[in-house]
């Protein structure tokens, strides 16, 4: 859009110098002098003026003006006038410089450069007067437009040609896979009432095949769609590069909507959404702020995720040419020109196939998955549920407005990404830290015993039960787990003994032992991942003893992400270096070498020694071994035929339903394949054994295998929901209540 300035009558006049090579002198009046306090003070109000402009203080600016200044012009056509230019030019805050000042005895003239900054056309710099009169007492501005530039005198104004647009890069896996590219895609959608009964399942299963949605998923959707022929279905959007004989079948069947439209698109109806994030258009109330950035309004820009990170570098250097008008619109000059610049594609680590089976392996609960390659910190997949659509928020999509709605209403919060953002009680999967707690103390040995009975006695006035104590009153078979080693404590995730070893600790002048030992994990402060926003978790010292109970099992007070978790476990799989997670690999133009690389950084060490964490890598070896069937996974990972070691946790989350995770890693050492490290929490389901301990299983074999390779316990077939009772509930877990009770 052309803008031009607000223009008004030249209020003022002075001489002015346009060359760009030349310093405009101030114009020689008889009797001034530079010599007295007055030069001075006209400087410092000159400097005043144009500070105030540096920080867009228009009213101040503006309260410096002479009174014939404002008498001539408002506040209102002032401020219109200095943010014309501003917007139009693309200028980001001025520069300037005062090069001298003349003083006669109620008059004065300060000579500055002014250098204006445009994000489209470069450096502007240019050498202009500025005029000042003597009011009560006061240095006051003679103002006109030459104190912007002096080409602006007489009634001139800008205009920016913002032509020279670069498309906006794609975002790639760490194959060169697009996640999201700008390509053309077709929006398909029903119209159920218009569907011919007798061809419906034909119907149906043509859309699966070609969508990739389940049959079974799209039948329900129809079926309990609202009567009325005006009623329309959104299914998905696929690219344009599908379109074939078979997909073009679908016009032959009544009820189908196709339409066509090129725009930026998300691939599988959003691979990572919550890591590659969405663009949406620019909002009226925002144009002002982005045209100074260079944007036009038809523009879209990066709102979550890497799209908002790399949008200097997605959306590349727009370009432009910068002109000034005469007040009868003819062109006058070419102030400044600069072509775009490429855009720059972002490469990520995640592994586009492995992603996806990661998000399917999590599809029916809430809740969130990390991958991480165990040595270095890359993050190979990360899952968020509910997820959704970033097609959605492309306007021009058919699709988009119903979409768009079912997406910001969804009181599950789609948009949240659960892995980096989500605070969670850790539940017994803290056991680690515990049980590395108390052998940093010196207090403990991995071979210390402990009798672990169905009762925790030792808090003055608290009688806790074990987990053993709930199943025994469900079943009247289940026995205590007995006298335990501190590595058989965690393999039967023994409530008691760790109750006892965070009260001894704190009992003991170690007040502050266990959180000290969990923020030396990287519990409490945020990870440093590149390119998300992340929570920090919480993690306090305990005001008393009950605090150190309840922190012993990873409640309380205590919170933690998912990419948290992943982060110390891989540090305890590789002997106990911490690494920054890694979700970019570079960000590079096309064809071009890269400006950026990013490579795994080490941001410290466990505060164990190498011994203490092997026995605590041989307690997590133990909890799924087949030959210890005394651990609270084993029944998992029966007949899987990859080394794994992991942790259960269970933790209670002010819900009927408790948190169920399970987190750990693998020791395979093959070339091939690196190991790997994943946190797995489902909201509000139950036991992290009989849920989150089955999708650890399913996203090792997707790794692995190349494909899920055993059925959950609630499932008939791959990918169907899940039904909400266990089959088996058998596997231990801390259910009982961790608040002391008389």
């Amino acid at each position: 859009m052309w803008l031009a300035v607000f223009c008004a009558a030249l209020l003022v006049g002075c001489t002015q110098n346009n060359s760009n090579s030349q310093i405009t002198e101030p114009v020689n009046l008889p009797g001034f002098s530079p010599s007295n306090q007055s030069v001075a003070d006209a400087r410092a109000t000159a400097q005043a003026y144009l500070d105030e402009w540096r920080a867009e203080d228009y009213q101040a600016m503006y309260g410096m003006l002479t009174a014939l200044s404002r008498d001539a012009t408002s506040l209102e056509e002032f401020r219109k006038v200095y943010q014309s230019v501003m917007e139009e030019a693309a200028l980001d805050e001025p520069e300037y410089e005062i090069r001298s000042a003349l003083v006669d005895s109620d008059r004065a003239q300060v000579s500055y450069q002014v250098k204006l900054n445009s994000v489209l056309v470069g450096e502007i710099t240019r050498d202009t007067v500025m005029n000042l009169s003597m009011e009560g007492g006061q240095w006051r501005v003679q103002w006109d437009y030459t104190l912007i530039l002096p080409e602006l005198q007489g009634g001139n104004y800008l205009r920016m040609d913002r032509q020279f647009v670069p498309s906006r890069a794609n975002i790639y896996d760490n194959q060169g896979d697009a996640l999201v590219a700008q390509t053309d895609a077709i929006e398909v959608g029903l119209y159920p009432d218009q569907i011919d009964p007798a061809r419906k399942e034909e119907l149906l299963s043509l859309l699966s095949e070609l969508t990739g949605i389940n049959s079974d998923t799209i039948r329900a959707l129809v079926d309990s769609a609202p009567t009325g022929e005006d009623w329309y279905l959104p299914l998905a959007e696929v690219p344009i590069d599908r379109q074939n004989a078979r997909f073009n079948s679908l016009m032959d069947y009544a009820g189908v909507l196709m339409r066509n439209h090129k725009s930026r698109y998300y691939f599988e109806g959003g691979i990572a959404p919550h890591v590659v994030g969405y663009v949406s258009a620019i909002q009226p109330e925002e144009l002002d702020e982005y045209r100074r950035l260079g944007y036009q309004q038809d523009d879209r820009v990066g709102r979550s995720g890497l799209e908002k990170w790399g949008e200097n570098y997605l959306a590349g250097k727009r370009g432009g040419a910068l002109y000034v008008f005469n007040a009868q619109g003819r062109t006058l000059t070419l102030l400044s020109k600069a072509d775009a610049q490429p855009s720059q594609a972002i490469r990520t680590t995640l592994e586009r196939e492995f992603q996806v089976a990661a998000q399917l392996a999590l599809s029916k609960f809430k809740g969130a998955a990390v991958v991480l390659e165990r040595d270095t910190g890359r993050i190979l997949a990360m899952a968020s549920t509910p997820t959704f659509d970033p097609n959605a928020f492309e306007p021009i999509n058919f699709n988009s407005g119903s979409q768009l709605a079912d997406i910001t209403g969804d009181p599950n919060l789609p948009l949240l990404n659960r892995a980096t953002q989500g605070q969670y009680p850790l539940g017994s999967v803290f056991k680690i830290i515990t049980m590395a707690a108390g052998l940093h103390s010196g207090r403990y040995s991995p071979e210390t015993n402990y009798q672990c009975g169905y009762t925790f006695e030792e808090l003055p006035g608290a009688v806790l039960h074990d987990w053993t104590y709930d199943y025994y009153l469900n079943d009247g078979r289940t026995i205590p787990s007995g006298l335990l080693t501190l590595k058989e404590g965690l393999i039967r995730s023994c409530n008691p003994y760790f109750w006892h070893i965070g009260l001894d600790l704190y009992q003991n002048g170690l007040t502050d032992e266990v959180a000290e030992t969990a923020r030396g994990f990287g519990l409490g402060q945020p990870t440093g991942v590149q390119g998300l926003d992340e929570a920090k978790g919480n993690i306090l010292n305990p005001a008393d003893a009950v605090d150190a109970v309840n922190m012993a099992i990873g409640q309380g007070d205590v919170l933690v992400t998912p990419l948290q978790v992943a982060t110390f476990v891989a540090a305890i799989g590789n002997g106990g270096t911490l690494y920054r997670p890694q979700i970019i690999e570079q960000v590079a133009p096309p064809g071009g070498i890269a400006s950026e690389t990013f490579k795994p950084q080490v941001t410290g060490k466990l505060p164990i020694d190498a011994q203490q964490i092997q026995a605590i890598q041989e307690a997590m070896v133990g909890v799924i071994r087949n030959d210890l069937p005394r651990g609270t996974a084993w029944h998992r990972f029966t007949g899987l035929d990859i080394q794994v070691a992991g942790k259960t946790g269970t933790a209670q989350s002010g819900s009927d339903q408790p948190h169920a995770w399970f987190a750990g890693y693998t020791f395979e050492g093959r070339a091939d394949k690196p190991d790997i490290a994943i946190a797995v929490l489902v909201e509000n389901v139950g036991e992290g054994s009989d849920y989150a301990a089955p999708i650890f299983r399913r996203i090792v074999e997707a790794y692995f295998l190349g494909q899920p390779q055993t059925l959950y316990w609630w499932e008939s077939a791959f990918n169907v929901p899940y039904t909400p009772t266990p089959a088996v509930t058998d596997t231990p877990g801390p259910t009982g209540s961790t608040t002391p009770t008389p």
